[in-house]
């Protein structure tokens, strides 16, 4: 499957983005609270469009699944669909930490064949397409392939920054043996692109409050860097689902027997 041209959009739409979000976030900005609580801002609803309008031009075919548009359930019908997190990370952006990301990925009859993580204070992009491994794109636009590293104890865990839950503490905690110091503080997507480039080696989220656009680009960053992202019970998720929530939560690590998957 070649994807060359696909590639080339998504990056271009996440860049064309970035103009935009790092614009609004150089500046004040009013938040406001969605229906599911969850901040969102201008940034958010801009980059949602200028993602759409610059991928509906080249691909006018395929359908959509964004965090910020509404969903009229025509993508369930749909042989590909973009998934779109504009910006993930909203509360990371709200506190002008730098650690939020734009994810573009594009699903094929439920499967991710092409995803991108886009870091707009760094300057770094993520990507992978399905088969041909995961790569880095450095601010001075050299191109880096990247792999998980291979730990298999003192594991390097991450968690989230603003959604680590009790439960999740207690199984870190029950699990510490397995570690190497307490689990470091990362936002949004770029937990996936920390384990992926061997910077860490495991995460687990246990609640269900992430969605798809959340996770469909680290998925397949994630395996093709010779990771894993499954849930609890080890089965991966497919996308373009009716039901869009991640309801299982999921684990994701460098080494497939570091499951533990006694929760």
């Amino acid at each position: 499957m070649n994807l060359d041209r696909e590639l080339e959009a998504a990056i271009q739409a996440a860049k064309l983005a970035q103009e935009a979000i790092l614009e609004i976030y150089a500046q004040p900005f009013e938040v406001e609270i969605k229906s599911d609580d969850s901040p969102v801002t201008q940034a958010d609803k801009k980059a949602d469009d200028i993602i759409r309008r610059h991928l509906s031009l080249s691909f006018p075919e395929d359908g959509f699944l964004t965090e910020e548009s509404v969903d009229t359930g025509e993508r369930l019908n749909m042989h590909r669909i973009w998934i779109v997190d504009p910006v993930d990370g909203t509360k990371e952006f709200v506190s002008r930490n730098g650690e939020f990301t734009t994810n573009i990925a594009l699903c094929v009859d439920h499967e991710i064949v092409l995803g991108i993580i886009n870091a707009p204070t760094l300057g770094i992009l993520y990507y992978a397409i399905k088969g041909q491994g995961a790569f880095r794109i450095n601010p001075d636009g050299s191109i880096v392939r990247i792999h998980v590293s291979g730990r298999k104890d003192r594991l390097r865990a991450v968690r989230s920054i603003s959604f680590f839950r009790e439960n999740e503490i207690a199984y870190m905690n029950s699990h510490i043996a397995y570690f190497e110091g307490e689990p470091k503080p990362v936002g949004a997507a770029l937990k996936f692109c920390a384990v992926a480039e061997g910077n860490a080696d495991f995460f687990i989220r246990l609640s269900e409050n992430t969605k798809e656009w959340d996770v469909a680009s680290g998925d397949l960053i994630m395996t093709e860097a010779g990771g894993f992202m499954v849930r609890p019970n080890g089965q991966p998720y497919h996308y373009n689902r009716e039901d869009v929530y991640n309801r299982d939560g999921y684990i994701m690590g460098n080494y497939l027997q570091h499951w533990m998957l006694d929760i």
